[in-house]
């Protein structure tokens, strides 16, 4: 989908429109100011997405650079066993 472009004008004369826009489309609305771009605007669902989206890139990167200097990994199977021998091992510890 194209970026939706609009002057600033148009938000302080058709703010209910604009706002519509975002919620209905899931995109931002890009605003300029003097024909240069200037502010984005989106709805608070895509808001969060998009921040949410950010954070677990920010999360995978952080591990692949981890992985990248020599932290140990773990394949899914490894993990699973350990989580396993983790479970059972407190279940014994705790008396069941």
């Amino acid at each position: 989908m194209q970026p939706i472009i609009k002057p600033s004008s148009e938000l302080r004369k058709n703010y209910n429109k604009i706002a519509e826009i975002c919620r209905v489309n899931k995109i931002p609305v890009f605003l300029t100011r003097n024909g240069e771009g200037d502010t984005v605007i989106m709805d608070m669902e895509t808001y969060s997405s998009r921040e949410e989206d950010l954070a677990t890139a920010e999360r995978l990167l952080a591990a692949e650079r981890a992985r990248l200097a020599g932290t140990r990994v773990y394949t899914l199977e490894e993990f699973q066993n350990n989580m396993r021998h983790a479970i059972k091992k407190g279940a014994k510890t705790s008396g069941e």
